[in-house]
């Protein structure tokens, strides 16, 4: 099977418009701490075959100002159900979304999937914020 069968199945996938992922304010952001979370009943659809993709996705964060809420993550998590993505587009699609979400100061998002055809497949994507001074407890 030629690599073109596959061409524009994805081409949306930045501007795909999903569910707000809600914040609070971390009143303890003048500290490094941090923040773990996985769902483990992920699921998404194969833009090629149309079959349910099941994964864990892990998130490891260090917040700044935001944290994230967590029923409206999984709300997050709940619409990929319909929605035909690839593995290591989801992975970046989440990281994207929770970035702009939260502005963390780093972040590691961890799409471990189901083995399919004999097949696993883990996606890690990382985010750190470059360093501007950030360190509060300096002033």
């Amino acid at each position: 099977m030629s690599h073109q069968s596959y061409d524009g199945l994805q081409s949306h996938i930045r501007q795909l418009k999903t569910p707000e992922i809600e914040t609070w304010k971390n009143e303890y952001s003048d500290r490094d701490y941090t923040i773990e979370i996985t769902g483990t009943e992920f699921t998404a659809i194969c833009p090629k075959t149309g079959l349910p993709d099941f994964a864990t996705i892990r998130i490891a964060y260090v917040p700044d100002e935001r944290c994230i809420e967590i029923k409206s993550l999984k709300e997050y998590f709940l619409f990929y159900r319909d929605v035909g993505i690839f593995h290591e587009h989801v992975v970046n699609k989440i990281l994207e979304d929770f970035v702009a979400a939260c502005d963390p100061r780093k972040v590691e998002i961890v799409g471990n999937f189901n083995i399919r055809g004999g097949l696993k497949t883990v996606v890690r994507a990382i985010y750190e914020r470059p360093n501007q001074g950030m360190d509060k407890s300096t002033n």
